[in-house]
Order: structure tokens, then C-alpha cells, then sequence
């Protein structure tokens, strides 16, 4: 039975309380649900000017994915054909460099950091950390470190990526070293992750070479409004300095405790059209529901009431 006070109520509802939960860092649950965010609100506009490593042009395709227009940057297939025409989504900060740095990891490596570490996921869906790369070389760039190669050549025909697979190493475009610099500031900053001094010194100047650019600048100002918080790195706001000291604000916020009491206070969120409800917490499409179509439950047993399902995927 349609009651419209109660849909014009609940849709009220879900603004303020999607508002206040912007204050609580409101990052996504998952990395898949990062990837969704990321593609739709993020990087939507972006295809036609280049992917993360290469500089190429992609078609969307799927919910998160892309089909790369190899031609359009004269990148040339090194051996993974299927993985050489998608686009997929690199973490910048590879996930087993943080991952690593987890007791869960050496318990089960990255599926038990998903299934038992909130901070881990929290790091792994950071959309400060995602960029959209060509398979391939997201694949040959591997977990391997930034460094300057002036003897090794392109694998990828004109793609500008160098990578030693010997000396396990990567150097980036010119375009993209700065940006990469203030993203693993943020990341070793905000998750007090360890540093070497070969990478910091390295990083440290790139920042100072390749300042942000406009594209740097709309990035974070994109991320800031899904997440409730920017890199501060990028706006001039904290700088990375020898013996840098890190201020671990998403460790705080990262305890199982804080992310308890932060989903506790979120509402349930349905989708009008699929008539499926998402929880805050173990629901990696909570924060992907369109606005057009989101609904707001006080409780699980109310979306259940108005005739809801849970959604599938939710653990």
C-alpha cells in the first residue's frame, strides 16, 4: 500500500541523515563499492582524457569496468591480451604494501584482511588511492616500487611506463609522479603505514617538480564530497617533510569500535526500484544506491515490513 507522508518523510529522512554521515567520513564499505563510486562520481567524465599509466581512452562497460582504446595512446599488447583492453581499478599504495603491514595478512594474506580487518577495507576502498590503469600494466606494475630508470625501455609500445621486472621497480609518466607522491603521502600519513627513506626522498621530489593541476585539484575536491575528507597533501594544507610524523587519523577511525558505532547510527538504505535494502555494515553497495531511488529505514525490521529483501551480496 503506497502512504505518500511516509515516502516524503523517509526521503527527507535519508538527506540529513546522508549529510551528517558525510561529517563521519562516510567512505565506502568495500572496495567494490569504491570502484562503483569511483566510476560514477569520480572519474564519470574522464575516459576521454587518458587512463592512470598510459594516457589512453576507454569506453564504460559494466558497472565499474572499460574497454581500452589501445590506438588511442599506441599502447602495444606485452603478453596479457584480455587484460591489455579493460580498464581496472589500481590501488596507487598497492594493497599488499599496506596489507602487509596488517597482522591479518600474515594470517591469511588479503581475503582474511576483507573478512576480518575494518581498517584494511577501509584502506583498500580509500578512493584516494584508486586510479583507473590499463589491466596489463596495473598487472606489470605489480607491488613494485617508484624509481627513476633512465636504461629501461618501454615494454607497452608508446605507453610512457618503464618497468624493471629484474630490479622489481616502476617509473611512472611525468604527469602522474606528483600525483602519486601526495597519495602515498596521504596514505602513510592517514594509516601510519612505514616509509622507506629511498622512497620518501624520491617522492618528496616529485612533489616539489610536479605541483597539482587542475585535474589534481577537481580529483580531490570529487573525493572530499563522498568521503567528508580531501588529501591535505594535495591542498597545500600539510606537507611532507624528513622525519615526517604521522598524524594515523584513519587508524582512529578505523577501530572496530568507531566503525561499529558510526554504522550503528547510519540508516538503512532501500532501493525504491529493485525493492532491495542494503545495511551499513557487510553491504559492499550501501553507499551506491542512487539518490533518485534511495530510501531510509530506522531499522532492518521496518525494510522488511514494507516488503524489502536484503541485498544479495551482503555478508
Amino acid at each position: 500500500m503506497y502512504r505518500p507522508g511516509r515516502r516524503t518523510f523517509a526521503g527527507a529522512l535519508v538527506c540529513v541523515l546522508l549529510a551528517f554521515t558525510s561529517l563521519l567520513d562516510a567512505a565506502p564499505a568495500s572496495f567494490e563499492a569504491a570502484k562503483v563510486l569511483a566510476r560514477q562520481q569520480v572519474w564519470h567524465d574522464r575516459n576521454q582524457t587518458g587512463s592512470f599509466y598510459c594516457g589512453c581512452d576507454w569506453e564504460w562497460a559494466g558497472r565499474s569496468g572499460g574497454r581500452v582504446n589501445l590506438e588511442s595512446c599506441g599502447y602495444v599488447i606485452r603478453a596479457q591480451v584480455n587484460r591489455a583492453v579493460r580498464i581496472e581499478w589500481e590501488h596507487i599504495v598497492p594493497a599488499s604494501l599496506f596489507g602487509q603491514q596488517r597482522l591479518c595478512w600474515q594470517q591469511g594474506g588479503r581475503p582474511n584482511c576483507k573478512r576480518v580487518d575494518p581498517l584494511f577495507n577501509l584502506m583498500e576502498a580509500d578512493l584516494h588511492n584508486l586510479a583507473p590503469a590499463i589491466g596489463e600494466a596495473n598487472a606489470d606494475r605489480s607491488n613494485y616500487r617508484f624509481a627513476m630508470l633512465p636504461d629501461t625501455p618501454y615494454n607497452h609500445g608508446q605507453c610512457p611506463i618503464k618497468i624493471s621486472f629484474i630490479q622489481r621497480a616502476v617509473e611512472p609518466r611525468d604527469e602522474i609522479k606528483g600525483l602519486i607522491a601526495r597519495v602515498y603521502f596521504y596514505m602513510h600519513d592517514r594509516y601510519d603505514l612505514r616509509l622507506s627513506r629511498q622512497q620518501e626522498q624520491l617522492l618528496m621530489a616529485w612533489n616539489l617538480r610536479y605541483p597539482p593541476d587542475a585535474w589534481e585539484l577537481e580529483r580531490d575536491r570529487r573525493i572530499t564530497a563522498i568521503m567528508g575528507h580531501g588529501n591535505a597533501f594535495v591542498r597545500g594544507e600539510r606537507a611532507w617533510l624528513p622525519g615526517h610524523r604521522n598524524t594515523a587519523e584513519g587508524v582512529r577511525r578505523g577501530s572496530p569500535a568507531q566503525v561499529s558505532n558510526e554504522a550503528a547510527r547510519r540508516p538503512v538504505i532501500g532501493n525504491s526500484r529493485s525493492r532491495v535494502y542494503h545495511l551499513p555494515k557487510g553491504c559492499p553497495s550501501y553507499s551506491s544506491v542512487s539518490a533518485g531511488n534511495r530510501i531510509a529505514f530506522n531499522e532492518e525490521a521496518q525494510a522488511i515490513r514494507e516488503g524489502y529483501r536484503k541485498a544479495g551480496n551482503c555478508r
